[in-house]
């Protein structure tokens, strides 16, 4: 009699225990959402600086760094358009610019040319990882929060369920410094 009793309430230990520990991993995946998004947004941030710089900077034609311009303005204006859609418009302005016939050669010799693309290439790269790193744990935080324990149970709480953030970054290769055309050959 005494053996069933602590075997009940060993059991029940057990079960809150489990259940304790799936609440604290589904809360902490949000949590790590959370920064992953802010990780993101900094770098898009960076992107959209570095472009800016990029098209003020004398070194492209005036058509491309009004087209450049007017991308970043598009990220940053907060207007009535999705953020992932002016993302995405950005992307296609950058490789606009860089897929232009000798874009490179017409641009060698100028000072500081080089350390400009290499730094606006380099936070497009940051862009792609981070979106990448974000996606991945929201898609681990959905599955968390979709298991059947945790929807019985309620154990994500009033917690919305993390969104993913899709925008056009496949024109990044992947690695820095290569920009990849539509049939996906490097260009440099």
């Amino acid at each position: 009699m005494i053996a069933d009793i602590i075997l009940v309430i060993a059991g029940a230990l057990f079960v809150g225990v489990y259940v304790s520990w799936r609440a604290g991993r589904i809360d902490r995946l949000h949590a790590r959402v959370d920064m992953a998004r802010i990780a993101l947004d900094v770098t898009l941030l960076r992107r959209s600086s570095v472009a800016q710089e990029l098209a003020t900077s004398g070194l492209l034609d005036p058509a491309t760094s009004l087209l450049l311009a007017g991308a970043v303005y598009g990220t940053r204006s907060g207007g009535d358009r999705p953020r992932d859609l002016a993302e995405s418009d950005l992307t296609r302005a950058l490789q606009a610019a860089f897929s232009q016939p000798d874009f490179r050669a017409s641009l060698s010799g100028k000072e500081g040319a080089d350390e400009l693309l290499a730094e606006v290439e380099e936070a497009a790269y940051q862009v792609f990882v981070a979106r990448k790193f974000y996606n991945d744990l929201v898609a681990v935080t959905r599955d968390a929060r979709r298991r059947p324990l945790a929807r019985v149970l309620h154990l994500s709480g009033h917690a919305d369920a993390p969104v993913f953030f899709e925008m056009d970054d496949s024109l990044i290769a992947d690695k820095p410094g290569a920009w990849m055309g539509p049939a996906g050959h490097t260009m440099v």
